[in-house]
């Protein structure tokens, strides 16, 4: 499968490939398939993650566009608001972070790394999203009204532009399995905003892989994150010039391990994060990819996915975020 972005204006941020490992004392103690880990949370860029891969698109349209300002929304501790502080930094420009919650007793995790890499915060103690839209809408008419030229990255950097990221990313995963001589069954991660997700399935289906696209919901009902992927994967088509339509019967998303919501770790995903990390000395975060993981390691224990199977689990980073559970995870077994 080859992947041609080459038209697309780009910076180059990210540290790729990504390796590809495996984890055969995690497979051992499950008695499940193989599993492989796609490692982007080593892309670097301020402590990594899988936002880079998509912020080279981002900034590289807001560079075109001669942006002189990045405004970007998240969660509290969003992994996405600080590698897009770190990036836009790096690339000189100002930085405005529309973050949700309330002012933490402490600083810690990303919050804390946005806050030593200069951005502004701005927190909007709001769970509605269009009230976050509007927030960020004044914002734009302030900065437009004083001579600035505002580049706005939605939540998560989920649009047809930063999905077109993790097409390319799939055909490098592709190209590692291949030369292990694997072949993935099924690719395992996180779901919020769906723009990883977008460009996975599709990169999946252009490549004619087979492996089933499954999806992690961290927060959102599978309803949710289903409309959300149609979205974005109609608006990637357009983009790269493809006729392929995704179907929603073709987004396979499990929300049952979501727990409380968003944000707020299971008795599961604590689980997944001790165990990942003693048997393979991988850190997973609370917020993703170890909700992802209790799905998965929830999945192999109903027999859902079977030895002689080989599961590709996409880390997506995010583990400054577990400094802002000590409490949680650092408490006695």
């Amino acid at each position: 499968m080859s992947v041609q972005l080459g038209h697309l204006p780009r910076i180059p941020l990210a540290v790729r490939p990504t390796p590809l490992q495996e984890a055969a004392r995690l497979s051992a103690y499950l008695g499940g398939p193989r599993i492989l880990i796609k490692r982007d949370d080593l892309t670097g860029l301020a402590l990594g993650g899988n936002k880079a891969r998509k912020l080279e698109l981002l900034l590289g349209e807001a560079r075109a566009q001669q942006a002189d300002v990045i405004i970007t929304v998240g969660a509290l501790q969003s992994n996405h608001a600080r590698m897009t502080a770190a990036a836009a930094r790096l690339l000189g420009w100002e930085v405005i972070l529309v973050l949700t919650g309330e002012e933490p007793a402490e600083a810690q995790g990303n919050l804390l790394l946005d806050r030593i890499l200069g951005a502004e915060v701005r927190l909007i103690n709001t769970s509605e999203e269009y009230v976050l839209t509007g927030v960020v809408q004044d914002l734009v008419r302030e900065l437009t009204d004083r001579g600035r030229r505002p580049y706005v990255i939605p939540r998560g950097g989920s649009t047809g532009l930063g999905a077109a990221a993790y097409v390319e990313a799939g055909a490098e995963a592709f190209a590692q399995l291949n030369g292990l001589g694997a072949r993935a069954d099924a690719i395992v991660h996180a779901s919020t905003s769906g723009g990883t997700q977008s460009g996975l399935l599709t990169a999946t289906k252009w490549s004619h892989a087979g492996a089933s696209v499954v999806w992690i919901s961290a927060g959102p009902p599978a309803s949710v994150v289903t409309r959300r992927v149609t979205g974005i994967v109609r608006d990637l088509s357009a983009l790269l010039g493809t006729e392929w339509e995704v179907h929603p019967d073709d987004v396979l998303v499990y929300d049952e391990y979501v727990g409380e919501g968003y944000g707020i770790p299971t008795v599961g995903t604590i689980e997944a994060i001790k165990m990942v990390a003693r048997t393979e000395g991988i850190l997973l975060d609370p917020v993703y990819t170890g909700k992802a993981m209790a799905g998965l390691i929830d999945l192999i224990r109903r027999g859902t996915f079977a030895r002689g199977q080989t599961v590709l689990f996409w880390h997506t980073g995010g583990v400054p975020a577990l400094f802002a559970h000590a409490r949680t995870l650092g408490a006695p077994d």
